[in-house]
């Protein structure tokens, strides 16, 4: 499938490094909580280090399209990379080796700076180089590879190092992905020729592009409502890592290994989804595939991640039921990236700066939601506010209007297809 997307093969490197990289970026990813909370610490403490960490990220990703463009994503991805290495042995060695809260909260909310840089500023790149018609499909492919890094090897992984490591020892293994992705992505993609056009710009006109990143927002109200919508799309995603182990493994009797195979699954399931969706939203239409196999079927997902164990109890393979289910919806998102280009053509780095800040904002939110309802209610309340947030988004892109003439498949172009696959 590859080779029927028309750019640069060198940037075939870029996806791969991505997902070098976001396999040691998500090894902390679903038992980081529990093993916080095991040191003596509470569930509402050990998800304010992840709101930290989420604020962090947000902030990164929000700067990372405006400043890739600015100072070309190459030199963005190779800030993203070193400080994510220094942090991680700050948080390790000062955090949790102490072990001391305060610098807990410090370096992992310092390195949420980190990834964003690292991975938006190739989604930054992807944008320059890749022809408008085919950076939906594009964007498939690097939400497959992010999937492949921090959901299936940075899950199943440790399911099988914490056994014999121990979480510490696990935590520490993520450095040599880091190192390995980031050194991969920064010198194989120095020759990919990056749109430099606002590099040399005088620093006054370069804030003035940086702020556009802000005002943005309130000259356009579709790129408003369409980042919302992108806030709400991985919720669950950035959410149910924070809470779900404390639900598995304390209430319903699951290994911290066996919840993060279930977890992996998930993750596991979005690398042919992630393709899949990018294609068929091509056909079908951006906005129509997001709000019904989107924000509904999340919505749905959502809820029978909580249920479905619930009334099963300890049941392995129950459990992986809406792990696939939501491995299937939250994939149907993948457009996003499209929608927000096409909305701002002249100002793509702005554009892509909101639809990332979005992102950081959803990983910065989903545990904010978690941390200050878990203060007063119990869990399934986490889970009922996600899921109105999903139908929520479902109504808002009613609102949107995005210029989209979605393809039509001519009996000419299928028996082509055929023939076409008759001969490779």
């Amino acid at each position: 499938m590859l080779k029927k997307l028309d750019f640069n093969p060198t940037l075939i490197w870029g996806f791969v490094a991505i997902a070098i990289f976001m396999s040691g970026d998500g090894f902390e990813m679903a038992f980081l909580s529990k093993h916080i909370t095991d040191m003596g610490f509470s569930d509402s403490q050990a998800a304010m280090v992840f709101t930290f960490y989420g604020l962090a990220a947000a902030l990164a990703a929000w700067s990372s399209g405006v400043v890739a463009e600015l100072i070309t994503p190459q030199k963005t991805m190779l800030i993203g990379f070193l400080m994510w290495a220094v942090l991680h042995t700050l948080f390790l060695t000062l955090g949790l080796g102490l072990p001391n809260y305060f610098f807990m909260l410090l370096f992992y909310g310092i390195r949420g700076f980190a990834y964003p840089l690292f991975i938006y500023s190739f989604v930054m790149l992807i944008v320059q180089t890749v022809p408008k018609n085919q950076i939906s499909a594009a964007m498939g492919w690097f939400w497959s590879m992010y999937s492949i890094g921090i959901g299936v090897i940075g899950s199943y992984l440790p399911s099988f190092a914490i056994p014999l490591i121990g979480e510490r020892g696990t935590l520490w293994m993520a450095l040599p992905f880091i190192i390995a992705g980031g050194i991969l992505g920064v010198v194989l993609l120095r020759k990919v020729k990056a749109d430099e056009s606002k590099v040399n710009l005088p620093l006054n006109e370069k804030l003035a592009e940086l702020s556009l990143a802000v005002t943005i927002l309130f000259t356009n109200k579709h790129i408003l409502m369409c980042s919302i919508v992108r806030i709400v799309n991985t919720i669950s995603l950035f959410g149910f890592p924070v809470i779900m182990p404390l639900f598995f493994t304390g209430t319903l009797g699951f290994t911290t290994s066996e919840w993060l195979q279930i977890w992996g699954m998930f993750f596991a399931v979005t690398i042919f989804t992630n393709i899949f969706w990018g294609i068929i939203g091509e056909y079908i239409g951006w906005l129509r595939q997001m709000r019904w196999f989107g924000c509904v079927g999340c919505a749905i997902s959502s809820m029978a991640f909580y249920y479905l164990p619930y009334h099963f109890g300890h049941n392995y393979f129950i459990a992986l039921i809406p792990a696939i289910m939501l491995g299937i919806t939250v994939a149907a998102f993948v457009p996003m990236t499209a929608v927000f280009a096409v909305l701002e053509p002249n100002h793509k780095g702005a554009a892509i700066s909101i639809y990332n800040l979005s992102a950081g904002l959803s990983n910065f939110l989903a545990p904010a939601i978690a941390s200050l309802i878990l203060l007063f209610l119990p869990l399934v309340y986490v889970v009922y506010a996600y899921t109105a947030l999903y139908i929520f988004a479902a109504v808002l892109t009613y609102f949107i209007q995005v210029e989209q003439q979605p393809k039509r498949v001519s009996k000419e172009e299928i028996l082509t297809e055929e023939m076409a696959a008759r001969h490779t």
